[in-house]
């Protein structure tokens, strides 16, 4: 087993060692920048807090993980004698299931709490539950209604903080639907993609708007009025486009979001105008009894739902690698 895990494959070591030696001189630089990045300590609130690289890295980690534990059968206990505390206020199939599986996967103790379980809120403060759970645990990932509960534990913690939802923010979420459609995942790159969100202005869509510019990415956002997104995420999402010379498109018109669009991410359906290879997305649960989505668009080859799906444990865990370990991807930077 230690030869696994001291050791990649041949297959792997053939195909790094041609990358080292024909990938051009200004990859093999970006991928030295984002080598220097250490994210280890960090808590993660909101990707408004990371810079382009640290974003990157977060991605090259998840990938790197996927590719050597899921294809490669490689055992990294990378986070052997580690335990998270999940604290849940608010039910979740995938937020649970990619944390524990993934956390367990790597040699880690899940601890999930309920809040029947413990007293946050309710027989004992924020400050309290954060500087308790400080003694016990290595990181948390809270899953809450409010996020100034997340704020809360982060500034009386002395171990990193995730943000597993909150009513602000998502960024668990945006981490898989960039890794989705990252790399090798389908279009191969994220820099000019342009990603259309047709729903409601909620924390997916402002985790989006956080990020998708520093990444080079076109964001097309279709709201119903009275229900756009919070103000100040509109503003520092303009800022964002502007800093890094992305569109950003905001309107009430799903026709005119969906027009060009590479990415269609929604949580109500409509695809006409898109570019020809479109792809859809949607963070589950598709409620039952709604129409959110037909079948036919949902279940379709077009359709990434699962693969999205699945691609939350790889990006929680190269998360949780990033802010516990020194530990640094063995294969080629993902295309960014």
């Amino acid at each position: 087993m230690s030869t696994k895990i001291l050791s990649l494959n041949s297959t792997v070591f053939k195909w790094m060692k041609t990358f080292h030696t024909s990938c051009p001189r200004g990859f093999r630089t970006a991928a030295a920048s984002l080598s220097s990045v250490s994210l280890k300590g960090r808590s993660f609130l909101t990707l408004k807090d990371f810079s382009p690289d640290e974003i990157k890295r977060l991605l090259w980690v998840s990938g790197d993980l996927k590719h050597r534990i899921k294809h490669e059968k490689q055992y990294l206990p990378l986070l052997q004698g580690k335990s998270i505390a999940m604290i849940f206020e608010k039910r979740s199939t995938r937020t649970r299931m990619s944390t524990e599986t993934g956390f367990a996967l790597l040699g880690g103790h899940p601890c999930f709490l309920k809040s029947e379980d413990i007293h946050l809120g309710v027989n004992e403060s924020s400050t309290d539950t954060a500087r308790v759970l400080s003694g016990l645990c290595d990181i948390v990932l809270a899953r809450v209604y409010s996020h100034s509960t997340l704020e809360e534990l982060d500034k009386e913690a002395s171990i990193p903080i995730i943000n597993g939802l909150s009513d602000l923010s998502h960024p668990i979420q945006i981490l898989a639907d960039y890794l989705t459609f990252a790399g090798n995942e389908h279009y191969g790159s994220l820099s000019g993609l342009t990603v259309s969100w047709i729903g409601d202005g909620n924390n997916v869509l402002h985790s989006f708007m956080m990020s998708a510019a520093k990444l080079g990415i076109h964001l097309k956002i279709a709201t119903p009025k009275g229900y756009e997104p919070e103000k100040s995420v509109i503003e520092e999402a303009q800022r964002l486009s502007k800093e890094h010379g992305t569109k950003l498109v905001l309107t009430s018109d799903p026709m005119e979001a969906a027009h060009g669009s590479n990415v269609l991410v929604t949580s109500t359906w409509t695809a006409r105008g898109a570019k020809p290879d479109w792809t859809f997305l949607h963070c589950l649960p598709r409620k039952m009894g709604e129409v959110e989505v037909d079948d036919e668009v949902f279940y379709s080859p077009r359709s990434l739902v699962f693969p999205e799906a699945e691609n939350r444990k790889w990006t929680n865990m190269g998360l949780v690698v990033s802010l516990l370990t020194d530990y640094s991807p063995q294969i080629p930077m993902l295309k960014f």
